[in-house]
C-alpha cells in the first residue's frame, strides 16, 4: 500500500511538471495534480504512522480515511469509464444538423483544441454535404472575435459553403452552446416549413421529431455534451468526436470529471 501511495504521488508531481513545461503554468486546472499528489503523500505518511502506532489510533480513523479515498476512487473510475464510453459511441453517421462547440481563440488565432474540432468538421463535411453545421461560441476574454466567427472564417476558407454554416455567437459555456444552438435549429426548421407551405402541420411536427442532431466536440468532452443536450430536451442527439492533445489527454479527462458534476 505504501508503494502505491508513494508511486501515485510521484506520478502526479511528474505529470504536473510535464503539463507546465508543455503548455505553461496557466494551464486550466493543472493544480489538481498537486492536490492529488498531496493527498497521496499524506495517505502514505499516515499509513506509515499507523503501522507503528496502530494500538494508539482508534479504528474509526483509518476506516474513515479508507472510506473517503475509496469513494473518491469509485466516483473517479465510474465517470472516466463513462467518458471513455462516450468516445467509443461517437457516431459516424450523417446528421441533419451538427452543433460544433467552440473552444478558446487567442486574439483571432485558433487554439489547438479548436483547430482539431474544425479539422473533424472538414472531414465530416466531405462525407455529408447536406449536413448543416451550427458553429457555437461567443467572444470571451482575450478573444478579438467570437469563437463562432473564427470557426466560420476557417471553414469558409477551406471550402465549406455558406449554405452549410449557421452561427451562434452568444453562448459562454456548454449549456448555452446547446440551448442557443437548439433554438437556431428550431428556427431554421420553422423557416423551412414556411417555405414549403407546411406551417405547423402534422407533417412538419413529424419531421421535427425525426431530425438527427450531432454535437461535435473533443473526444473527452462528448459524454458531458450529450448529457447536457439530453437535459435540454434534445432526444435525437449523437456525439461526434474530434481528437485531443495526446500529452494533455489524461489531464483533460480528469478536468472533465469536475465539470461533469455541474
Amino acid at each position: 500500500m505504501m508503494v502505491i501511495f508513494c508511486s501515485s504521488a510521484l506520478f502526479c508531481l511528474i505529470y504536473y511538471v510535464i503539463i507546465i513545461c508543455y503548455s505553461g503554468i496557466g494551464t486550466s486546472f493543472s493544480a489538481i495534480w498537486l492536490v492529488i499528489a498531496g493527498v497521496m503523500g499524506f495517505a502514505a505518511l499516515f499509513y506509515r504512522f499507523y503501522l507503528s502506532h496502530r494500538h494508539r489510533i482508534p479504528l474509526w480513523v483509518p476506516v474513515s480515511l479508507v472510506t473517503v479515498l475509496g469513494a473518491f476512487a469509485a466516483v473517479f473510475a465510474v465517470v472516466e469509464i463513462l467518458i471513455g464510453v462516450g468516445m467509443l459511441r461517437a457516431t459516424r453517421q450523417s446528421m441533419d444538423y451538427v452543433i460544433v462547440l467552440g473552444a478558446q481563440v487567442r486574439g483571432t488565432e485558433l487554439s489547438s483544441s479548436l483547430e482539431r474540432r474544425l479539422e473533424r468538421v472538414l472531414s465530416y463535411a466531405d462525407q455529408s454535404p447536406n449536413t448543416v453545421f451550427v458553429l457555437s461560441g461567443g467572444q470571451g476574454k482575450g478573444e478579438e472575435i467570437s469563437e463562432a466567427r473564427a470557426m466560420y472564417e476557417y471553414l469558409h476558407y477551406n471550402g465549406v459553403p455558406d449554405s452549410q454554416l449557421l452561427l451562434e455567437q452568444a453562448s459562454t459555456n456548454t449549456v448555452e452552446n446547446i440551448r442557443n444552438s437548439a433554438r437556431i435549429i428550431e428556427s431554421q426548421e420553422a423557416w423551412k416549413a414556411i417555405i414549403g407551405h407546411q406551417y405547423l402541420s402534422d407533417a412538419y411536427k413529424e419531421r421535427a421529431d425525426q431530425i438527427q442532431i450531432g454535437v461535435l466536440t473533443s473526444n473527452f468532452h462528448v459524454y458531458r455534451a450529450r448529457a447536457i443536450a439530453r437535459k435540454q430536451g434534445l432526444s435525437n442527439v449523437h456525439g461526434i468526436a474530434a481528437g485531443s492533445d495526446p500529452v494533455l489527454f489524461l489531464h483533460l479527462c480528469v478536468r472533465e470529471l469536475c465539470h461533469t458534476k455541474r
